[in-house]
């Protein structure tokens, strides 16, 4: 007669590498997280191994796509509060989200500015073998003044 085993609950708890791998990411990755706060092991072994449940993975997954919109930790770190939080509202996280969309969107303004600035300067270069005291691109970066942010009026 085969003796049968009942299977090992979840409720056992996954290792960090068995984590990591379930999550695909890496075990540093769910000791960085443990050390930002934002992940919690459930228990410890008897050896003194870290435990998580099946919801880690779930919350790491939340995390790195979170990470891929563009959130930073401390984005992050707001909608986990969020999502316990007994006040909170769907209206609380959209608020974060698009004042995040607003921030990326300046970023890109930015770059494109930045982008034109070089296109003008790549074209006034005509790529010769001039010296690089005749560079065109270094002349205009040495002729041009720097923008400063206005100033605020002095106080009386």
């Amino acid at each position: 007669m085969k003796r049968e085993f009942p299977p090992q609950p979840a409720a056992q708890g996954l290792t960090v590498g068995k984590l990591a791998r379930l999550a695909q990411v890496s075990a540093d990755t769910v000791r960085f997280y443990e050390k930002e706060g934002l992940l919690a092991p459930a228990r410890k072994s008897a050896a003194g191994y870290r435990l998580y449940g099946e919801d880690a993975a779930r919350r790491l997954r939340f995390i790195k796509h979170a990470q891929e919109c563009g959130l930073s930790l401390a984005e992050v770190r707001e909608l986990l509060t969020l999502r316990t939080a007994e006040n909170a509202c769907c209206t609380d996280v959209k608020s974060v989200a698009v004042h995040k969309k607003l921030v990326i969107e300046a970023k890109i303004r930015t770059l494109q500015t930045m982008s034109q600035a070089l296109s003008e300067l790549i074209a006034r270069c005509d790529g010769g073998e001039l010296p690089l005291d005749a560079c065109a691109i270094l002349a205009a970066l040495e002729a041009a003044e720097p923008r400063r942010a206005p100033q605020e009026a002095p106080t009386p």
